[in-house]
């Protein structure tokens, strides 16, 4: 074992504590009420999308995000797909996204028929670049009869997406600039990020529409699930009649009236949610608490630094993230199998979506910043459940 291998595994198992069982990344933490309200369901028969809690759901969930109506669906994916359609993304555009993220950002934009575009990140926040953005536009972009086609393939560039890495935020104002200047529709991808604040508002607010995921490894799950945010109204209504077949209200008559997705949430998925939802504040405390302790133990090791907080933001921390310096970037592979070797769970980044053979030939920037994190970062165990006996308590 490496010296730099052995002083994190020793600075994470510090952190953690001594355990006997294997140490997940992410395990979800299941409240007294998700059993209550599970039962609830099968108690009723209320299983599918019609039940009481899907509804209580949506609301809770808008009314602590702090927008107009939230929208819930089967997952995240489903939920970025709508908020690409809502936005006018139709097949043969192009969506301007950071290749540094989970596949789902590819596939949803992939699924409206559309092209991925990938432009770089940036190494304070690993959120899409403004700047990267600003002069890829600047290179590639041509105003054609009110919209923005790329020169180089002739196809319509209709959405940018910014996704909050890890629940860090990206810096909306900037890249919110840069969408406003081009007239460009901005789309935030806040599956990691429920519970993060850009400058005292939640993400997924700095645009019209954003999508949340409920995944078994998110901050709080509902097994399977994600949800449309909005402060519109028609969108909301228009969301919610797409992903529920567009059937048209009736007594007894199936009429749809377009072609849509079966994708609305199912009760019982949702009341898992409300239990979560109502413990996300302790949560959040205990995220933190537990990112502070990472912050005090990687400190004194040289080489190893850890994604923290962007400047007047306040992140969920989701996932910790170290970020080992250019000069140790080849110890990766040896940490990473030393920390799961000693049992507790890590990973690196995804691997990025430029180097995937489905995405391999879409049009890209510089992703010099992209290829570097990627080698250089790891994942290391952030349930909040692990500050038990810490000082916080889930309740």
């Amino acid at each position: 074992m490496s010296d730099l291998a052995k002083q994190i595994v020793s600075a994470v198992r510090h952190v953690v504590g001594q355990r006997d069982e294997f140490t997940l990344l992410h395990g979800p933490y299941l409240p007294p009420n998700a059993w209550a309200y599970t039962k609830e369901c099968l108690d009723t028969g209320w299983v599918s999308s019609a039940g009481q809690f899907v509804t209580r759901f949506e609301e809770e969930l808008a009314d602590f995000v702090g927008c107009r109506r939230a929208v819930a669906v089967v997952n995240g994916t489903a939920a970025l797909e709508m908020c690409f359609r809502l936005s006018g993304v139709e097949a043969g555009n192009e969506v301007i996204c950071p290749s540094l993220t989970f596949v789902a950002t590819a596939n949803a934009i992939s699924h409206c028929g559309a092209v991925p575009h990938f432009v770089d990140v940036e190494p304070s926040t690993m959120g899409l670049c403004p700047d990267a953005l600003g002069n890829r536009l600047d290179e590639i972009g041509e105003r054609r009869g009110g919209i923005v086609v790329n020169r180089s393939t002739g196809r319509q560039i209709s959405a940018v997406c910014a996704m909050h890495c890890f629940g860090y935020p990206a810096r909306l104002d900037e890249l919110g600039q840069v969408c406003k200047t081009w007239g460009i529709p901005l789309v935030e991808d806040a599956a990691e990020s429920l519970g993060s604040f850009y400058h005292d508002v939640h993400t997924g607010r700095r645009s019209k529409l954003s999508a949340v995921s409920f995944n078994g490894n998110k901050i709080i799950t509902t097994g399977g699930g994600g949800a449309i945010l909005t402060d519109d109204d028609q969108l909301a209504d228009l969301a919610k009649h797409l992903t529920t077949t567009a059937k048209t209200s009736h007594k007894w008559e199936f009429h749809h009236d377009e072609v849509a997705w079966n994708y609305r949430m199912p009760n019982v998925n949702a009341a898992i949610g409300c239990a979560q939802l109502e413990q996300l504040p302790a949560i959040l405390r205990a995220k933190r608490e537990l990112h502070e302790r990472y912050r005090a133990a990687m400190e004194p090791i040289d080489g190893v630094d850890l994604l923290s907080d962007p400047p007047g933001c306040s992140s969920n921390h989701w996932l910790n993230c170290l970020v080992l310096s250019v000069s140790c970037a080849g110890a990766r592979d040896g940490v990473l199998e030393e920390l799961n070797a000693a049992g507790l769970q890590s990973r690196p980044l995804w691997q990025p979506m430029h180097c995937l053979p489905m995405f391999k030939n879409s049009s890209a920037g510089p992703l010099e910043v992209t290829d570097s994190l990627y080698h250089r970062c790891i994942n290391v165990p952030s349930s909040s459940y692990l500050v038990e006996g810490l000082g916080a308590t889930v309740e």
